[in-house]
């Protein structure tokens, strides 16, 4: 039997990188998997056919976790389509670095908007829905172990993730919901191409830095959101997982 027979996961963020990777490892592990997206519509449906085609449920649903009906939303589609939730995984997160200096209120924001209280605002949505047994899963980052220069407002999201898991931990452990951090190094993703890291002489320096001496793949991460779903890390909350191949 599957790890994750019988469950549902909400998956934020989900049409591309992270996320998609952790929906696709969540469904071949048997999960059914609610597939969130802000914009990307293209990338989500495309996601929903290919665990469907492999024989899994999945479902793609629109909805801006900034937004306390979006949040809402997303978690009212999983209730409906599945009638359970068991999981939950917070990956919505976006990232602009800038210095000090030119740090901005609109900046500010929009990265904690979306990182910090979507976070909250889609956990306190599905926190009704949630029985003993259930997982959630925060996407933090290594950022929060190295906080690298010109990053204080992305790094303040990720050091808040890292303390909101650690809290929730406490106060959803007496309903017998854990809650972990998954706290990626450099990844591979459309994301970090397009912001042209991929290939820079920052991604070289990153590497150099890094005992298992390669930038990370989105494939390294969706295993771990399934240990972390599943029995097997029954004793584990309020965890940081930091998946860098060794850079802190």
């Amino acid at each position: 039997m599957s790890k994750l027979s019988g469950k549902v996961a909400v998956v934020t963020g989900a049409s591309k990188g992270i996320g998609t990777e952790i929906a696709r490892a969540l469904a071949k592990a048997g999960a059914a998997v609610v597939v969130n997206y802000a914009s990307g519509r293209d990338g989500a449906e495309k996601l929903v056919g290919a665990i469907t085609a492999e024989g899994g449920k999945a479902v793609a649903v629109q909805g801006d976790v900034s937004k306390k009906t979006g949040a809402s939303a997303i978690i009212d589609k999983a209730i409906k389509s599945f009638g359970r939730l068991d999981i939950v995984v917070n990956n919505s997160g976006v990232y602009e670095f800038a210095a000090i200096e030119d740090i901005t209120e609109e900046h500010f924001h929009r990265i904690f908007d979306i990182n910090v209280l979507g976070t909250l605002l889609v956990t306190q949505a599905a926190s009704p829905h949630l029985s003993a047994g259930s997982s959630i899963i925060n996407i933090s980052s290594v950022v929060t172990r190295i906080t690298p220069a010109q990053t204080a407002v992305y790094s303040g999201t990720k050091g808040a993730i890292d303390a909101i898991t650690g809290t929730l931990a406490r106060e959803l452990g007496p309903r017998q919901i854990r809650v972990n951090a998954i706290n990626p190094g450099l990844i591979k993703t459309e994301g970090t191409n397009t912001a042209s890291v991929i290939g820079s002489e920052m991604e070289k320096a990153i590497i150099a830095q890094t005992p298992l001496g390669r930038t990370g793949e989105v494939e390294d991460i969706g295993p771990l959101a399934v240990f972390l779903a599943s029995e097997d890390a029954r004793w584990l909350t309020g965890e940081t997982l930091i998946a860098s191949g060794g850079l802190r």
